[in-house]
């Protein structure tokens, strides 16, 4: 796989870079990277193969585990002494099982090679977030839930989401030492892109597991927020690259507790 900007690929990665290891699954649609923590939280970066300017891949699937924090730290190694305007062009190979990842990196006609030890894939978790199982959701303008996160009380354990087909339709909810606050948004709110309730949810989910997916949310201009019938979280963002391609990354979290209220 070869790219003339590797910034467009650590940019995406650093987005799911809250643990030192990914599992990095490849085939002929493009690159997943995939992190989680716990088995309550997952979170996948989607680069297509539109986003390379050569992408083959050999078999059909191909899958390793990778220390993300050293494929960062390689990705961008000319960072520092780069000039404004220059961007670092890639170089990446993978032979097979075994073999580590090679990544040749070029930038003004200075090549650095860096070879990473690949590791044995492990089982992750499958959320199953089919679309016929999703009970409702929401399209929003980032601007929207990042003005949210900047304004709800982070000192709360939760955060609490209600949807509903009726007021208060969409409102946030935090429980922190200050006291509650809640955030709502109307269904007609100039943010909302698009309304799909199907029925009221409330359910409440730990900051501690929200608070990695904000670094996708500061690069998105638009994210989907869908939950199924056990209250599973699934809020994927949709990212922008200088060159104006798009990708996704989307993370998946478990609900901390299921609660009814009367609203």
């Amino acid at each position: 796989a070869s790219l003339d900007n590797a910034r467009h690929l650590s940019s995406l990665l650093r987005a799911v870079h809250f643990q030192d290891h990914a599992t990095c699954f490849a085939t002929n649609n493009g690159l997943r990277v995939t992190v989680e923590d716990a088995k309550c939280i997952q979170a996948n970066a989607f680069i297509q193969a539109e986003i390379f300017q050569e992408f083959a891949v050999q078999e059909q699937t191909v899958t390793f585990r990778i220390n993300l924090s050293v494929l960062l730290d390689c990705l961008t190694i000319f960072d520092t002494s780069s000039l404004p305007g220059t961007s670092t062009a890639l170089k990446m190979c993978y032979r097979g099982y075994g073999y580590p990842l090679m990544l040749f990196l070029e930038e003004g006609g200075v090549v650095t090679v860096c070879k990473i030890n690949t590791q044995e894939p492990e089982d992750l978790l499958d959320f199953d977030f089919c679309s016929t199982k999703v009970v409702n959701k929401i399209i929003l303008q980032s601007e929207g839930l990042r003005k949210a996160f900047a304004e709800l009380d982070m000192t709360s354990e939760v955060m609490q989401i209600t949807m509903s087909p009726d007021k208060p339709y969409f409102r946030l909810s935090t429980f922190g030492n200050a006291g509650s606050a809640h955030l709502d948004y109307s269904k007609d709110s100039d943010l909302i892109e698009a309304f799909h309730c199907n029925q009221i949810q409330t359910n409440r989910y730990k900051i501690s597991l929200l608070k990695p997916s904000t670094k996708a949310l500061a690069l998105s201009c638009k994210v989907s927020i869908r939950t199924d019938a056990q209250g599973f979280l699934s809020l994927q963002y949709m990212i922008r690259n200088e060159d104006g391609q798009i990708c996704f990354v989307e993370y998946y979290c478990c609900p901390d507790e299921n609660i009814t209220e009367e609203m």
